[in-house]
């Protein structure tokens, strides 16, 4: 196969959710000496961004968003390990979670791959994440964010905790907090002090991008004064 169409071959397979063959299209792209740098960040970003359009567009559902994130992830991967080692730098780190007393993970599963592929370093908590485990890790893994979900109205009230959690643990201030999940608002969201919200899985890629944005213009900032 050309390299060409090898490459246009591997943004449709991510399109399609097809694990398999875009597994197998990475290994084969790396094998013929793409830049893996290339294969992410015009290939594979660009084919979830598409697959975001299709969404916002009703062409896609969520069925179809968890079968592409999914291949992208498994794609990405192979291709993790040779950006570490060419010292590439990471858009940034998020440590996500599903908070305590909430099992559900798909959203937040989809949110987590999808920064992936949008070039972040992503720690995943997994579910029934305590305020604690999310205080823990900020203090370990130094994140640019952290990113909470919840599926159960009954679990909201984590979510505050948890901010409550990282104010008194005095790491608030190091990271900025993102929320989302069906029950979440973004009146909510400002009720307990998130820095932002979204309610969808490619909105918050979006506002992780923006959080980060910021946060450097505001260091540059202080710089200057």
């Amino acid at each position: 196969m050309q390299l060409y169409s090898l490459i246009d071959e591997l943004n449709l397979a991510i399109l399609k959710g097809d694990t398999t063959c875009a597994v197998a299209l990475t290994e084969q792209a790396l094998a013929q000496g793409v830049d893996p740098g290339e294969l992410v960040t015009r290939q594979m970003i660009p084919a979830m961004a598409e697959v975001g359009r299709r969404f916002e567009c009703g062409d896609y559902f969520v069925p179809e968003l968890l079968l592409a994130g999914r291949a992208m992830k498994a794609a990405l991967k192979l291709v993790r390990p040779l950006l570490a080692a060419g010292a590439a730098e990471p858009a940034g780190k998020v440590v996500i979670g599903t908070v305590q007393g909430d099992l559900h993970d798909i959203g937040k599963n989809l949110v987590a791959a999808l920064l992936e592929g949008g070039g972040f370093q992503v720690h995943d908590l997994g579910v029934d994440v305590p305020a604690t485990r999310f205080v823990e890790a900020v203090r370990q893994k130094a994140p640019d964010i952290v990113a909470l979900s919840a599926l159960l109205t009954v679990t909201l009230p984590a979510m505050k905790t948890t901010v409550e959690a990282l104010r008194r643990a005095g790491v608030r201030d190091r990271v900025r907090v993102m929320v989302g999940g069906a029950p979440v608002t973004r009146q909510y969201a400002e009720e307990i002090g998130a820095d932002g919200y979204s309610d969808n899985a490619f909105g918050a890629v979006r506002l992780a991008h923006t959080l980060v944005e910021n946060a450097c213009d505001a260091v540059q900032d202080l710089s200057h004064s």
